[in-house]
């Protein structure tokens, strides 16, 4: 079976690890430090705040921010779960808006419609690795004062005219699971240029400790913490940190390895008219961490179904507000593209190490698929 992914990592990332577990520290700590300043340099922010998953990223996000009980946060519904579910951990409630057709991102038109009294913060997801319209949705936030905060998790290292994420939105939350460009098993991190946002969201990830514990167990004299609120345990280990920082050297050539890729698949399903290939807008980097195709003609079932008889693994992206945690009903919003969109993709394996051989493997499937 070609799988939809295949980790990129090898014996650098598994001595780092081991290094940190002989350390004797492997919780949050001296690794993780080091993880956050390279985070911070490579994508261009003042302030990197690594945490457990990109989940738990986007609840600190909202929680630093006051965002809670009443208010409404506007988000997608064509995104993994976890997008509206980080909403909900607060105890506000996500407002599912429409998409562009083309770039499957949060439609900024619609987003607009939506904004009500309640309305604190847009979350657009920087879907499968293309950046949303940030600097439009920048610019309505601007307007009606509120925050940006960008769901990035697929889209780490991608670009709006040659300048990486992490900086455009108010804050940016990147994933580190094992499907994303780079991972650490399990993992994100938060990036922003709010100094006290970011010391929010450092207490916050740690019980709202006043002190931090690397602080505390470095400290030559004694230093009690004290707990002024509830916090999380959103800390990510050491030994994560570890690999991530051995991942973040390799960026460019993952990026640069997965466009060429999404590049072949292009040339090599041009002359299928059953299929629409990803759009790439001027000026946008995409770092394709899934390559999705939509089908014109035929039933995703049995396309999905016809490939994985041919041993090729595909995967598909919901529509949140269908599933059965946030479908109410008559009251669910009708989202014609997210649901026309949703119906009728696929994504295919795509990741470093795919061979010519199994690209081929792949596009024979789809293409016997749907012929």
């Amino acid at each position: 079976m070609i799988p939809i992914t295949r980790l990129y990592v090898g014996q650098e990332e598994a001595d780092a690890a081991a290094e940190a577990v002989l350390s004797g520290w492997l919780s949050v700590g001296p690794r993780a430090a080091k993880f956050e300043e390279l985070v911070a340099e490579q994508v261009g922010a003042k302030h990197a705040v690594a945490v457990n998953s990109a989940t738990t990223g986007l609840h600190l996000a909202l929680a630093a921010l006051g965002i809670g009980p009443g208010d409404e946060v506007i988000c997608p519904s064509f995104t993994f779960i976890a997008t509206p579910n980080s909403i909900r951990y607060t105890g506000a409630t996500p407002v599912f808006a429409e998409i562009d057709e083309r770039t499957y991102n949060i439609d900024p038109a619609h987003v607009e419609q939506l904004i009500t009294p309640r309305t604190k913060a847009i979350m657009p997801a920087s879907q499968i690795g293309l950046p949303a319209d940030l600097h439009a949705l920048k610019e309505i936030a601007r307007k009606h004062g509120l925050h940006l905060v960008e769901d990035a998790a697929p889209a780490y290292g991608a670009t709006i005219d040659g300048v990486r994420l992490g900086t455009i939105s108010d804050i940016t939350v990147f994933s580190f699971d094992a499907r994303k460009i780079l991972t650490t098993g399990e993992g994100g991190v938060v990036t922003t240029d709010d100094s006290e946002v970011a010391a929010k969201l450092k207490a916050l990830r740690a019980h709202a400790a006043s002190i931090s514990t690397l602080t505390r167990h470095t400290s030559t004299a004694v230093i009690s913490e004290s707990y002024d609120e509830v916090g999380f345990n959103y800390k990510m280990t050491d030994i994560q940190a570890a690999v991530g920082v051995v991942q973040l050297g390799k960026l460019d050539h993952v990026v640069k390895t997965r466009r060429s890729l999404a590049a072949r698949y292009d040339e090599l399903l041009a002359g299928n008219a059953s299929l629409v290939l990803p759009h790439e807008p001027a000026g946008f980097g995409h770092v394709y961490q899934s390559y999705l195709v939509r089908l014109t003609d035929h039933a995703r079932i049995d396309v999905m179904n016809a490939m994985a008889q041919r041993g090729v693994a595909t995967r598909r992206i919901t529509a949140c507000h269908l599933e059965p945690v946030y479908h109410a009903g008559d009251a669910t919003p009708s989202l014609s593209v997210t649901e026309r969109v949703a119906a009728d993709h696929i994504l295919l394996p795509h990741f470093v190490g795919l061979t010519d051989e199994e690209q081929d493997e792949v596009v024979d499937a789809l293409n016997a698929a749907t012929a």
